[in-house]
């Protein structure tokens, strides 16, 4: 009688033998396939109530998420959660930037008052054209436009912008036109540029031909995360104090489609107590909870009434607390234990950290989680928070990236995420740093799940379900590599490489 070939180890087995492994310390064996790439699915939630078409989610980190990224990652299917790092008016209007536009573009236009007059600034090559407003902000309507050519050579630089400028109509376009609309209308039109307003005439942004070159170049977009209303879904991080109700109210107001509870450490009264006056004040908005890595710390907060839940602790690139307070948990067995506490109750799961390579990706989201929040491994793009410098000895462009528990960070308001803004002392719990110049999300996002497709398919699973159900069933099976294991699944015994993944 032939016996049963037993290879690997269930997650079960693996995961309860004391040891707390991080993504490259496990790997899954592989399965048997049955289907080709284009047919995984990565269709996803969020949370109870919010749907996504890819398993991707932005940090709330004031060196990542903003409107640009949020207005990006909703264009690609995920979603954006903005950070609270803000004003609660400054937040709230990051949300409604967000809600304002369909096309993943924010080109910051210079708005002047029509009494105002050309200034030496109108002849940098940064400013291609001038949007001449009832207030010389975008809150109001616009009277008219002008053009670079317009004012250079002008001998009288003390005429009004209203006595020049253009008062061209045709050159708006509603806030819900799409990149194709836009296109169609700057090639039918011969035109540079478009305005791009919203009901009652008041600007969202100005949009450049060459932008619009620039984002079609990368792989077509779709839908897109959307919402009932047809406009962008966008979350926001806020804290568990009293002065946090009045922030959650104004992001309400704003349109704001989740919340995210941003805390290192999410099992508290703090928090315990903030999920269940979020969920008795506005029971149709979505609250996710934590950071948590235990059983325990899920079971808390899900009791609390939480739609979805945040895991990871210490496990990102620039956080220091597992070094600082000696608390945490690798990021593999945190996501995997986390998740099967959670999927009891049907609640989705967030993989927080310790996201470098596609790879990590597929392993968050085949031991449960839902979606991957990425800080680091946006950081840097085109549309993340701040200017570029340029690394002489590194020889490219990089962007500043600090973890919110940084000392930087924490001066503008995020140690109230660490329990700390009434501390006298403050303790870092991350660092500082800068991460080179990855180009545009829109480009990034697409090739890298396309590799977590052929991961999937690797493993036989053609969806998020079907990977947790061959997990649970034991079907697929995992190893602890060694030091040498993991040395050897990368890139060795060259004396020079260059590795590009796409």
């Amino acid at each position: 009688m032939a016996t049963e070939l037993e290879d690997g180890f269930p997650a079960e087995k693996l995961f309860n033998q004391g040891y707390s492994y991080t993504y490259d310390d496990v790997i899954f064996l592989p399965h048997y396939i049955d289907f080709p790439t284009d047919a995984v699915n990565l269709s996803t939630k969020l949370s109870r109530n919010v749907p996504l078409s890819i398993p991707w989610v932005s940090s709330p980190m004031d060196t990542v998420t903003e409107s640009y990224m949020a207005s990006a990652m909703a264009a690609l299917g995920g979603i954006g959660i903005i950070h609270s790092n803000v004003t609660p008016s400054e937040q709230a209007d990051m949300i409604r930037s967000v809600k304002s536009r369909r096309v993943p573009i924010l080109s910051s236009p210079v708005f002047k008052a029509p009494d105002s007059r050309i200034v030496d600034e109108f002849d940098s090559n940064d400013v291609p054209f001038v949007l001449v407003t009832q207030s010389g902000t975008q809150k109001t309507k616009l009277l008219g436009y002008i053009a670079r050519s317009d004012w250079l050579g002008l001998k009288d630089k003390e005429i009004k912008l209203e006595e020049i400028m253009r008062t061209d109509a045709n050159v708006c376009v509603p806030w819900d036109y799409d990149l194709g609309q836009i296109d169609d209308k700057l090639k039918k039109e011969g035109r540079d540029f478009v305005v791009v307003e919203k009901e009652g005439g008041e600007v969202v942004d100005a949009l450049t031909k060459e932008e619009v070159d620039r984002v079609k170049g990368y792989p077509k977009l779709g839908k897109g995360t959307v919402g009932s209303d047809g406009r962008w879904m966008v979350g926001a991080a806020i804290g568990t104090r009293e002065s946090d109700k009045e922030r959650l109210e104004q992001l309400v107001k704003a349109g704001v489609d989740v919340i995210v509870l941003d805390s290192s450490q999410g099992n508290s009264v703090y928090q315990i107590e903030m999920i269940k006056y979020v969920k008795r004040t506005y029971p149709e908005l979505d609250v996710i909870g934590g950071n948590v890595v235990t059983m325990s710390q899920a079971q808390n907060l899900i009791k609390a009434g939480v739609d979805g839940l945040r895991v990871g602790m210490g496990s990102g690139s620039i956080c220091t607390t597992q070094e600082v307070c000696a608390v945490g948990r690798g990021q593999a067995t945190a996501v995997y234990k986390v998740s099967s506490m959670a999927a009891q109750s049907g609640i989705p799961v967030i993989a927080d950290g310790g996201i470098s390579f596609s790879g990590h990706i597929v392993k968050a989201l085949v031991l449960g989680a839902s979606t991957v929040m990425m800080g680091s491994f946006l950081a840097g793009s085109t549309e993340a928070p701040g200017a570029y410098d340029y690394d002489e000895k590194k020889k490219c462009r990089v962007k500043k990236y600090r973890g919110m528990g940084s000392l930087e960070a924490m001066a503008k308001g995020s140690d109230q995420r660490y329990l700390g803004d009434t501390a006298k002392l403050k303790i870092a719990q991350g660092v500082v740093g800068a991460v080179a110049d990855k180009g545009s999300v829109l480009k990034l996002v697409p090739y890298t799940m396309q590799a977590v497709k052929q991961g999937f398919q690797d493993l036989g699973a053609s969806s998020l379900q079907s990977a947790h159900d061959l997990l649970r069933s034991k079907t697929l099976r995992l190893e602890v590599r060694t030091s040498a294991a993991q040395v050897e699944g990368g890139v060795h015994g060259l004396t020079s490489h260059e590795k590009k993944a796409f």
